[in-house]
């Protein structure tokens, strides 16, 4: 049994009692330890400047040439807060009632708690940054609603709220690179992390301009290097997204948590033809004005414009008139599929619906639309020649975000002494499905408002050894990384990189994806070795290790992804109850929801590395639920 670490007490208390418990760093003691930092999105970039304000050395890593290209830029429609502006009847308990439901209830209440908890500071902290909020005309900060709430709590920029809230984080970032408390280092990629007597003491990088292995040593590392959605092949990431960080200090002892659970968004542009390599999230903030629809007859091949109102069916109202359009992510995807599996799709794939912003333009009017989602439509428009001001818009679900990661504690500390793991890369506060505007709240709360008192608690109470780079832990990390590098460039094979990717996340679509059975499982987990097998007999990778070299890049990245796809499968087989995103077809209500079971599965599932062969050993950490009641989730 994992133990999370829960302070005790009553759970409105328990991460203020738990900040005074915490041991501290004297501020003339805090700039004699060194801290890592993988990644410069809203958790790796705020965690970084919080810390070198506080007086840290801080070593920072970015995979691209610039923080500002961070993957959370990406981000569209808003951001949760508990501040009630508009005195509909939020509060941070609704905020944490609502984000253990929309989970499913396979959260940790103690972490959702503190989340919806500092939510409203980091508003606060963001427009103290120069962060454009939209406002009403009055100048106070606007909300709307988002899926799985009755509430309007979601703080937004237009279509832009990830890259203005990174580009707050940027500036603070930046302050410190300024100062010399943290030292930026572009285009490196982690290759390996580096344990020493138990600790996590450093990591192997490759600098993706020279091709040189970097070893850098430090008192703790902190990883925050974002999802594994591209695991799938098409996804709404950005291609560079990957789970190798993760993957290595899995390999290295960290527990991986429940990695069955990935998301699908309701509203991405459909998939358009076979040599495309990601997909367009079209932002959930649409859902507030939008009504999703289908043709109530099968097949029908007439324009949406063409087709009268009373041929219509608006299912998500019909089928959750409490909700209708803003139902969970997870509960608009499910139902997508089904139309479409009834042979209700539109579009020439039939795996499309609509989404209508008539009935809003013609309330309001089209400049306030405009106003609104402007930057989306126009979007909308460029990719698909269609001007959804005139035209529903075509959706359909696909792959963003994943609520498994690492494992960590109430502290954001993994099972690995040293290592703490921050945002998208942990497991810890969105359950089976996260609710939309959730994932830049976590960020910034895990970067802002919580590593800055844990990680002061790991350093003062820890006893640390002299270790640098010289350390032979360091020398041997290198090694395999070098060594792993001309293995693939040895291959010099006929298939490229990307065929065997894109193979791989068909197959874990298929069987792993929306919904999920048995059969197709075993089928996956069977397939996932043979195709990793041929990888490394018939893997194409041109050029050499030492030069600039996205083909190797690319290499490495996959055959991550070719052993993390079969814990993913694993999890998903032995995980026999539906939840949130993960849909099981042996697990369903009468009316086709998901059903889970809570007296086998209320706990999370965190695996233990033990061989690339060998089946992964299963930590289970209970989950206790003490403030919600254990029920089945309805948004009727």
């Amino acid at each position: 049994m994992l133990d999370g670490k829960i302070p005790s007490g009553p759970i409105a208390q328990k991460w203020d009692n738990h900040k005074m418990d915490l041991k501290l760093v004297n501020p003339a003691n805090k700039r004699k330890f060194t801290i890592i930092v993988v990644g410069t999105g809203l958790a790796g970039g705020s965690a970084a400047a919080s810390l070198a304000e506080l007086g840290y050395n801080v070593l920072n890593f970015c995979i691209q040439d610039s923080p500002r290209r961070a993957h959370s830029i990406a981000a569209q429609g808003g951001i949760n807060a508990a501040k009630n502006y508009p005195n509909d009847g939020d509060s941070i308990h609704r905020l944490f009632y609502d984000t253990v439901k929309g989970g499913d209830y396979r959260a940790r209440e103690a972490n959702v708690y503190r989340l919806a908890q500092v939510s409203n500071n980091i508003i606060d902290q963001c427009v103290a940054q120069g962060v454009p909020f939209a406002r009403e005309y009055g100048g106070y900060l606007d909300n709307r609603s988002f899926g799985g709430a009755q509430v309007s709590r979601t703080f937004y920029a237009r279509g832009q709220t990830g890259q203005q809230l990174l580009l707050g984080a940027y500036s603070s970032l930046m302050r410190q690179v300024n100062t010399g408390k943290v030292k930026l280092f572009t285009r490196r990629e982690m290759l390996d992390l580096v344990v020493v007597g138990g600790k996590a003491r450093g990591i192997i990088v490759r600098n993706l301009v020279s091709g040189e292995l970097e070893r850098y040593s430090a008192d703790a590392v902190v990883i925050a290097t974002g999802g594994y959605g591209n695991v799938y092949y098409l996804s709404t990431n950005a291609k560079a997204c990957n789970v190798t960080a993760a993957w290595r200090a899995y390999k290295k002892g960290a527990f991986f948590a429940n990695p069955c659970f990935t998301q699908i968004h309701p509203t991405c542009i459909p998939v358009h033809g076979e040599s495309q390599s990601k997909l367009t999230l079209m932002s959930e903030s649409l859902r507030n004005d939008g009504r999703v629809w289908v043709p109530k007859a099968k097949d029908d091949k007439r324009k949406a414009s063409e087709i009268p109102e009373n041929e219509r069916d608006y299912y998500l109202e019909r089928k959750y008139p409490s909700f209708g359009n803003l139902v969970p992510r997870d509960v608009a995807s499910r139902n997508s599929k089904e139309q479409c599996d009834l042979g209700k799709g539109v579009g020439e794939t039939k795996l499309a619906v609509y989404l209508d912003f008539a009935d809003a333009i013609k309330r309001v009017g089209e400049n306030v639309i405009r106003e609104k989602y402007g930057n989306l439509f126009q979007m909308y428009e460029k990719i698909t020649a269609s001007n959804p001001y005139k035209e529903s818009m075509m959706i359909y679900p696909a792959i963003h975000y994943t609520m498994g990661g690492l494992w960590v504690d109430y502290n954001l500390m993994s099972n690995l002494e040293g290592l703490f793991v921050l945002g998208e890369a942990n497991f810890s506060d969105h359950g089976a499905n996260r609710l939309g505007a959730s994932a830049l709240m976590q960020g910034l709360a895990d970067g802002y408002f919580v590593i800055p008192y844990t990680i002061g608690g790991y350093l003062a109470g820890t006893k640390f050894d002299k270790v640098d780079t010289e350390n032979d832990a360091f020398k041997e990390a290198e090694s395999q990384a070098g060594e792993r590098a001309k293995k693939l460039l040895s291959v010099n094979g006929k298939r490229t990189v990307d065929s065997f990717h894109k193979e791989l996340g068909l197959l874990l679509w298929d069987k792993c994806g929306m919904a999920r059975n048995e059969k197709g499982l075993l089928e996956a987990k069977k397939r996932i070795p043979e195709i990793r097998a041929e990888f490394w007999e018939n893997v194409k990778v041109t050029g050499n290790a030492n030069e600039l070299n996205q083909d190797l890049e690319k290499a490495g990245r996959v055959a991550d992804f070719l052993e993390f796809a079969e814990v993913l499968v694993h999890d998903a087989l032995i995980r026999t109850e539906s939840c949130g995103g993960h849909f099981r077809e042996e697990s369903q209500t009468a009316e086709n929801e998901a059903k889970r079971d809570d007296e086998n599965f209320s706990h999370v599932s965190a695996w233990e590395f033990k061989g690339t062969e060998a089946t992964p050993v299963l930590h289970k950490e209970p989950l206790v639920f003490e403030n919600v009641k254990l029920t089945q989730r309805s948004y009727k």
